[in-house]
């Protein structure tokens, strides 16, 4: 049986634990003991540990064959990088937010097999992208995505899965999309529309910073842009609380205490947010690619929604079980690309990808027309 190291036992990374060790052995590693008491019952070795400290995460590595990286996205860099130097492959869904093509050439280097962004969008996301990429020209991407509560409770009708600052992080970090072949830059959470969707309704659509790797590795396609989707009215209060500095990063001084109002605003959203006992959630998304197939006008449209099953919210499942089906590739040697590789790399080996999930009931439905 293969050794896998995952770092982080939150939420998700918590899921993928319970689901690799169904047939790995695996050992979790977190700075929280509560997380890993939550793994206690599933033949799953837990560490507590702070793997910020290089030389920690090197012991607690050395002897795996994969780590797994599931940590807040302010740590995810460093953490791949110390990983990729331990000359360890990797699967990562730690959505940081610097470029992680810097880290291409030392991977290359230590000959290690590097997959970011893994998760549901970005990740399936690209992985879709890259199965058509080879078959088709494509013209024009768009990906709406959200993960949302059943029960929509006032005020934020939110809850998060991830750590409260990576949220936020959505709503302040600048959207980057492509049209008409040209990087457009606009702010977080602008452009807001109402979309429709079978069996949900109506939800809101604004700017988010999703496409990612994409613009970098898809630039011969003329259209490309990632939405995020909430409830109605959400975007509202998000921007009085952005032009109001409770998600700036510049320190201010409180009674003789420099503090960062980010840290206080997750502190303080986090427990309104955090998914509690009882609570169910469901993840949306649409993504429709045009272009050429075969010298023919085609339009693919895929929809997802997947529920909270067993147990397991349902964020985790499209985003852990998507990380699990390729550390699986990885392991079998079916994905050895070298190097630092952005899921729509993997974009050949979509219909593995499909089946795992398939067989953990997260369904991708697809539609072609021919115009």
């Amino acid at each position: 049986m293969n050794k896998i190291t995952i770092l982080g036992a939150g939420l998700v990374g918590g899921v993928m634990a319970k689901d690799l060790a169904k047939s790995h052995n695996v050992t979790s590693v977190d700075i929280s003991q509560k997380n890993l008491d939550a793994l206690k019952d599933f033949n799953i070795k837990t560490i507590c540990a702070d793997i910020s400290d290089s030389l920690i995460l090197n012991k607690l590595i050395k002897d795996c064959d994969l780590v797994i990286g599931a940590v807040p996205g302010f740590m995810g860099y460093k953490m791949m990088y110390d990983v990729i130097n331990a000359g360890k492959n990797i699967v990562d869904i730690s959505f940081y937010p610097e470029d992680p093509f810097g880290l291409d050439e030392l991977a290359k280097k230590k000959n290690v097999v590097a997959v970011m962004d893994c998760g549901v969008a970005p990740g399936m996301g690209n992985i879709i992208f890259g199965h058509h990429n080879s078959s088709m020209e494509i013209t024009d991407y768009e990906c709406l995505v959200g993960g949302l509560p059943v029960k929509r409770e006032w005020p934020y009708e939110y809850q998060a899965v991830f750590s409260p600052i990576d949220v936020i992080e959505e709503y302040i970090r600048p959207a980057r999309f492509v049209q008409n072949s040209k990087l457009i830059t606009k702010e977080a959470l602008s452009e807001t529309e109402l979309i429709e969707f079978d069996e949900i309704g109506t939800l809101e659509s604004w700017n988010s910073d999703g496409l990612r790797s994409l613009i970098k590795t898809m630039p011969h396609v003329p259209n490309m842009i990632e939405k995020t989707l909430r409830y109605p009215g959400c975007v509202e209060y998000l921007k009085v609380l952005r032009a109001s500095g409770f998600f700036s990063y510049e320190k201010i001084n409180v009674d003789g205490k420099d503090i960062r109002p980010i840290d206080l605003t997750s502190k303080l959203l986090f427990p309104k947010w955090e998914m509690k006992e009882g609570d169910r959630d469901f993840t949306i998304m649409r993504i429709i690619i045009k272009g050429k197939e075969n010298g023919k006008k085609t339009t693919y449209q895929y929809n997802l929604l997947d529920r909270y099953e067993n147990n397991t919210i349902s964020m985790a499942r499209t985003t852990g079980f998507t990380c699990t089906a390729v550390a699986n590739l990885v392991l079998n040697k079916k994905y050895s690309r070298v190097g630092i590789s952005p899921p729509e790399y993997l974009g050949g080996l979509f219909e593995d990808v499909k089946d795992y999930l398939l067989e953990r009931n997260v369904v991708y439905k697809v539609k072609k027309n021919n115009d």
